[in-house]
C-alpha cells in the first residue's frame, strides 16, 4: 500500500523500534473504531437525573409552565410576557394616555387599540420610554446572535414593521453609532485614501506660516474677545494678537502688516505668497469661526 506523507513520518519515527507493522482495513478494525467513537449519544448512556433549564431562556422573555401527568413526559408551555410588559407600561405613559383619551372621545387618531388591549399605530406596537423597554428592543435587534449587528438602515427596517415610538429612527442611529463591536469588526466600504503628501520644510524664518483664531473668550477692557494665532512653520514661534470678533478684513490686514510684516516677514514671503490672498484666506477662516 502506498503511504501518504503523514504515514511516512510515522514510519520514520517507528523504524528505530523493534516492532512489526501490519496493515488492517478500517472497516474491519472494529476494536479501534469502538474506542474512537463517543458513547454519549447512545441510548444506554441517556441520563435520568433532573437537569436545570438553560439560563439563556431568560433573554427570550418567556416563562415555563410544567404540566406533569403521571407516567408521561412533562409538557412545556411557553408564553411570551414582553407584550404584557409593554401593555402595562402604556398605562403609565403620558403621551399614550392623551392619545387614548382622544380615541375615547371619538376624535380622529392614527392610534388604535388592538383586541388584546395594546395600543398600536397601524400594526406597530407603541413602545413607551419606560422601564428600559426601548433599550431592550434595540439591544435585542442589534446584539442578538441572529441579528449579526446590522447597520442603522437595516436595523430600522427590521424594527419598523413591529414597533413604534416617536424618536425611533434617531435612537437606532445613536445605538449603532456607540456599538464597540461594529467599530472594531466591520470593515470600511469606502475607497482607500491616497498617500499622504507632507508639507515642504521652509528655508527661512516666517517664510511660511499657519494661523488660527481662538474665539468666545471673555471680553477685556479694550473690547478684545478673540486671539489671532500666527505660527512660523520653521521655528514654531508664535504670535498671539488680540482682536475683536467684529473686526473687518481691512482691520486684520492692517494688524498683520503692523505686527508681523514690519518686524519678521522677509520680502520672499511677500513675493512668493501674495499677502492679499493670504489675508483673504484668513478672512474666510475668520468668517467660518
Amino acid at each position: 500500500k502506498e503511504l501518504n506523507l503523514r504515514q511516512k513520518r510515522w514510519i520514520e519515527l517507528l523504524k528505530d523500534y523493534d516492532c512489526t507493522i501490519d496493515f488492517h482495513p478500517g472497516k474491519v478494525n472494529v476494536v479501534a473504531d469502538a474506542l474512537s467513537r463517543k458513547s454519549s449519544n447512545t441510548l444506554a448512556n441517556l441520563g435520568s437525573h433532573n437537569q436545570t433549564l438553560l439560563l439563556e431562556m431568560r433573554s427570550m422573555n418567556t416563562t415555563v409552565e410544567v404540566d406533569q401527568v403521571a407516567g408521561l413526559l412533562a409538557a412545556l408551555q411557553l408564553k411570551a410576557d414582553f407584550v404584557d410588559q409593554i401593555k402595562e407600561a402604556q398605562t403609565r405613559d403620558p403621551f399614550l394616555l392623551r392619545m387614548l383619551e382622544r380615541m375615547k372621545q371619538g376624535k380622529k387618531s392614527i392610534f388604535s387599540i388592538r383586541a388584546d388591549g395594546v395600543i398600536v399605530n397601524g400594526e406597530r406596537v407603541c413602545v413607551p420610554d419606560i422601564d428600559g423597554l426601548q433599550e431592550e428592543i434595540l439591544r435585542e435587534a442589534h446584539n442578538a446572535p441572529y441579528a449579526v449587528h446590522p447597520g442603522t438602515v437595516k436595523m430600522y427596517q427590521n424594527l419598523r414593521p413591529y414597533y413604534w415610538w416617536q424618536t425611533m429612527k434617531k435612537d437606532v442611529a445613536e445605538f449603532v453609532a456607540i456599538c464597540m463591536t461594529c467599530h472594531q469588526v466591520k470593515v470600511e466600504h469606502q475607497a482607500l485614501a491616497g498617500k499622504l503628501r507632507p508639507l515642504s520644510i521652509p528655508e527661512w524664518m516666517w517664510e511660511k506660516i499657519t494661523m488660527d483664531f481662538v474665539v468666545g473668550l471673555p471680553r477685556t477692557f479694550r473690547k478684545h474677545d478673540a486671539i489671532w494665532v500666527i505660527i512660523d512653520r520653521l521655528t514654531k514661534s508664535a504670535q498671539f494678537l488680540p482682536i475683536r470678533q467684529g473686526d473687518s478684513l481691512d482691520k486684520l490686514a492692517e494688524l498683520y502688516v503692523f505686527k508681523i510684516v514690519r518686524y519678521m516677514v522677509c520680502l520672499y514671503l511677500l513675493c512668493q505668497i501674495e499677502i492679499l490672498d493670504l489675508l483673504h484666506v484668513s478672512g474666510e477662516v475668520y468668517k467660518r469661526r
